[in-house]
């Protein structure tokens, strides 16, 4: 009667047995579920130093973090810059260097069976480049990254290049050359200029151009003219008119 009592007590524990050793290995495989390991489960530790020139390393460690193959490891910085990612199996990861003042270029560490280390910086474009780097990894950085874009300055080029500017600018440039480079006393040229600045004022209530640039290049000439004219011409002289007075009539 006392046995077939403990028959059941005996099976629920049986049961709480395999359930907790479930649990537990449950427990262990979890996080590393993903992670492939070796049958003789050896394990390697990623170390290197991160340097940013002209920047002292307490300045920036601390808001910065080593991260293997994204997020699947994470490190953190000792004082001097130098870091180690420990319990990383052999394979092949991207070691990349998070700060929010300065970027750094990632690094991939390819770990044999063995424990031989090989790194060489990643290239997104050119796959096939292969650039190889020192172990322990010696990273440094590019520079300090750029959330904002830099504000344009004025510059005496930003005006010159301005169209209304040039608009104006070049008209006058040609009206002030044009007649020094070209020979205006040439009535074949002067007839070409006028038309082809009456081709390009077709609106007629617009003041001729051909007659504007005819006027200005004859002004000198007509002003010379005229002064000689002025010269060579004398006034007339005056004729004295005698009218005959009362005493020469009476006589």
């Amino acid at each position: 009667m006392l046995h077939r009592d403990r028959v059941p007590l005996l099976w629920l524990f049986i049961q709480a047995v395999l359930v907790v050793a479930w649990c537990f290995t449950d427990m262990e495989t979890g996080p590393g579920a993903g992670v492939s390991t070796q049958p003789n489960g050896d394990r390697f530790k990623i170390e290197g130093r991160a340097i940013v020139p002209g920047v002292k390393t307490q300045d920036w460690v601390s808001a910065a973090r080593i991260l293997v193959e994204g997020e699947e490891y994470v490190g953190f910085f000792r004082t001097d810059g130098s870091f180690a990612v420990n319990d990383v199996p052999s394979g092949s990861y991207v070691v990349e260097v998070v700060s929010p003042n300065y970027r750094f270029e990632p690094v991939r560490v390819d770990i044999t069976s063995k424990g031989k280390m090989r790194a060489r910086l990643v290239n997104y474009i050119k796959t096939s480049e292969v650039i190889r780097q020192q172990y322990p990894l010696q990273i440094r950085a590019n520079g300090p990254h750029t959330y904002f874009m830099k504000r344009e300055t004025w510059g005496w080029t930003d005006f010159l290049m301005n169209p209304m500017v040039m608009m104006m600018v070049l008209p006058l440039l040609i009206i002030v050359l044009l007649p020094k480079v070209v020979n205006t006393n040439d009535p074949e040229m002067r007839k070409e200029i006028e038309q082809s600045m009456h081709m390009l004022s077709p609106n007629p209530e617009l003041p001729d151009v051909s007659e504007l640039v005819t006027k200005f290049f004859s002004g000198s000439k007509g002003s010379s003219k005229a002064g000689g004219s002025s010269k060579g011409t004398r006034p007339a002289a005056k004729r004295s008119v005698h009218f005959p007075t009362a005493a020469n009539s009476t006589t």
